[in-house]
């Protein structure tokens, strides 16, 4: 009969062949059972010698893919799709305005604190990965539009809240661009294919910078 390698080989060529899923799904699919092989080995010594055969089939090697960034006038489109006649919207805006002055992460920008925005000289202290701090200057427009967001509020309090009043995720920032991302494709659908997230808006400024 066939070995547990063998068996386990079809069924991944099941998914990409039959099923038309990626190498990368392919790679994640792989990757759980792998993790499920290693808990039974671990359980099960009786299993150990199947447990290896399964641990040697490779992940496949993937090509990354490509890096996002928004043009100009793309960005733009962006920064302008809130509605900022209403308080959420200028929440938004000043979220979106903040990732692209500063690059930063939608985790940083999801836990950024009001005592990180600093003077005389407007700059913001960012805790990045790793427990990095970096600095990184706010525009004049920036500093105005992120003031009615932290008047009278506690220096320990998050700048950025949902509309609960609490500490917005990474996932609530990404979700906030994404839905941005889907006003300006009403207005231009040419625009429909590019994927956009937070992590786009930190490419952006990259490249705008470089420009």
């Amino acid at each position: 009969s066939p070995s547990a390698r063998a068996r386990s080989t079809l069924t991944l060529l099941h998914l990409e062949q039959d099923r038309g899923c990626t190498a990368a799904t392919r790679n994640v699919r792989l990757a759980a059972i792998h993790a499920l092989v290693r808990f039974i080995g671990q359980h099960s010594p009786l299993h150990a010698q199947w447990c290896s055969e399964i641990c040697t089939i490779p992940l496949k090697k993937t090509s990354p893919p490509a890096v996002t960034y928004l043009d100009k006038n793309e960005m733009d489109a962006l920064l302008n799709a809130p509605d900022r006649g209403t308080p959420q919207g200028q929440r938004d805006f000043a979220l979106l305005l903040f990732l692209y002055n500063t690059g930063a992460r939608a985790d940083e920008a999801a836990t950024l604190t009001i005592s990180s925005l600093q003077g005389p000289t407007p700059h913001v202290k960012i805790l990045g990965k790793g427990r990095k701090v970096r600095i990184c200057p706010l525009w004049s427009l920036t500093t105005r539009i992120l003031h009615p967001l932290t008047i009278g509020r506690d220096p320990g309090e998050p700048v950025f809240l949902n509309r609960l009043k609490h500490r917005m995720t990474r996932f609530g920032v990404t979700s906030l661009v994404k839905r941005h991302w889907r006003r300006v494709c009403l207005q231009n659908p040419a625009q429909r294919d590019k994927r956009v997230g937070a992590h786009t808006i930190r490419h952006t400024t990259a490249v705008h910078l470089l420009r």
